[in-house]
């Protein structure tokens, strides 16, 4: 690591999905309508959590919790920027600005990854070990596996930024995504850039790698249990959710393994596949994981009337006569 810091460029032009002004207004209303329906699934999700300590006390409903507000970051670290950069018709972003995106990006991505094989442990536990759920499950364990994934997210993204930001950037300064990743940025430095493709793969592609082997595994036990217990109605309706969960882990982790996985080559898909695990598979997750739920969506209900009752209360114009009184004496 003798390059030196000979950085020169102080901003890098983010050359967005599409150049035709056309495409660039659709894509501006999708992020939009997906980024407003993510915040307010994961943000309800969270307040259902939160306000019910009965759900808060499940294993499963509370990683969902943490699950969601992973979401949260991952969905807000890159996009609110893409849309006012879309109005504002500025597309520069600091060398400072950039690499923080590296650093959120894959701070809350490695810190997904390592949460959703805790949620698949936990189903796997479950289903495979009812009697020994209570124990492997406890509280203290759940604290454990979430400090584990943040913690685990925290180191993967330090090896990243401590190989990538001491790389010289002297020449192009032109990122084409609409945010700042490792693939598309390091391309950019001014030395040859084998070294920071074999630490991607070794840290990103490989980390994602053994996650998704421990999610299939993990799934495969659990439909071997599912199987081998005969056909009834329960078994049928927890593999049709195990196979809902594949699904949307598959579309989480595929573009990941792919795009970090292929060192030194670059194309118009990486773009394209950047878009699932940054805003399609957080506005997805709440849906699979928590709202076929039947206690998650019993407390959304009942948060929700919660919130209507109360808005109605004080909107009720004998309310607000009252309120007047009581203010004006």
């Amino acid at each position: 690591m003798a390059w030196g810091n000979q950085t020169m460029v102080t901003e890098f032009i983010l050359l967005g999905l599409s150049e035709t002004w056309e495409v660039k207004v659709l894509l501006f209303v999708f992020f939009l309508l997906l980024y407003t329906a993510t915040l307010f699934s994961n943000i309800l999700i969270l307040s259902a959590i939160i306000s019910d300590h009965h759900l808060s006390d499940s294993p499963m409903l509370f990683l969902l919790g943490h699950l969601a507000l992973l979401d949260l970051c991952l969905s807000s670290f890159a996009t609110p920027r893409y849309l006012f950069d879309f109005v504002a018709q500025h597309q520069a972003i600091s060398f400072q600005g950039c690499m923080a995106q590296i650093l959120f990006l894959h701070l809350f991505a490695g810190g997904e990854m390592l949460l959703l094989t805790a949620m698949a442990y936990d189903r796997c536990v479950a289903i495979c070990h009812p009697l020994r759920y209570a124990s492997l499950m406890s509280r203290r364990h759940c604290i454990g596996l979430v400090l584990a994934s943040w913690a685990g997210g925290l180191l993967h993204t330090s090896v990243q930024m401590g190989f990538t930001i001491n790389a010289p950037f002297c020449g192009p300064n032109r990122v084409d995504n609409y945010f700042c990743d490792l693939p598309f940025v390091i391309q950019l430095a001014c030395i040859d850039t084998s070294p920071l493709d074999v630490m991607m793969v070794t840290n990103s592609g490989i980390m994602s790698l053994v996650c998704f082997l421990a999610v299939l595994l993990s799934y495969a036990l659990i439909l071997y249990t599912i199987r081998s217990r005969g056909p009834s109605e329960g078994p049928n309706k927890a593999a049709y959710t195990c196979t809902s969960h594949l699904i949307v882990v598959t579309m989480y982790f595929g573009p990941i393994l792919f795009m970090y996985l292929r060192p030194y080559t670059r194309s118009m898909i990486d773009k394209v596949l950047s878009v699932f695990y940054i805003s399609i598979t957080p506005f997805l997750n709440p849906t699979i994981y928590a709202l076929k739920n039947k206690e998650m969506k019993a407390a959304v209900r009942r948060l929700l009337v919660r919130r209507s009752g109360q808005v109605s209360v004080h909107g009720h114009p004998a309310i607000r006569q009252s309120e007047a009184a009581t203010s004006g004496s």
